[in-house]
């Protein structure tokens, strides 16, 4: 995928932007260009490398709430996935597109406030040709309230074959 960047922001054509979020100071976007794709679902989503861990942000809202008033376990499992890749791409380690998930482990182990930021907390356990191990927590609160742990497995984009 092609690299370009635009009034501060890069963009992996065609699937990503990303940039430096001034209200976060630290802190980078990283969206969907098309809006109307799954992602979009879960709101804004903000990342930040701090030394071996990638911290991904949302805040879940109304529509990712179960009726206990807390997230839903289904907004938490898709905030996961997208917060593996969020966080392969803050390590450097893959930039777009065709990187999948092969499996994802979670352990539910408190109720999400809806309305305060949650936030994966992943690390990167090895790295290998062609996929990365991943595992991490999903906290919530200055107290950082665990809600989920979780660890995955992604395959890495296979490379492009050679024109001829």
């Amino acid at each position: 995928m092609s690299k370009r960047r635009i009034e501060g922001q890069v963009v992996d054509h065609p699937h990503f932007v990303e940039a430096e979020d001034p209200a976060n100071p630290g802190w980078r976007s990283w969206s969907l260009s098309d809006p109307t794709r799954f992602n979009t679902l879960l709101g804004p989503m903000l990342y930040r490398v701090d030394g071996h861990t990638v911290r991904v942000r949302i805040t879940p809202e109304h529509r990712h709430s179960n009726l206990q008033n807390n997230v839903h376990g289904g907004a938490l499992l898709a905030f996961i996935d997208v917060a593996l890749f969020a966080a392969a791409r803050g390590f450097g380690l893959i930039t777009a597109g065709t990187a999948v998930t092969l499996d994802l482990n979670t352990q539910f182990i408190g109720g999400g406030r809806v309305g305060e930021p949650i936030e994966a907390q992943v690390e990167v356990l090895k790295e290998t040709g062609r996929l990365l191990f991943l595992r991490g927590l999903v906290v919530q609160g200055d107290d950082e309230a665990k809600i989920a742990a979780f660890s995955a497995t992604i395959r890495k984009p296979s490379p492009k074959p050679p024109k001829g």
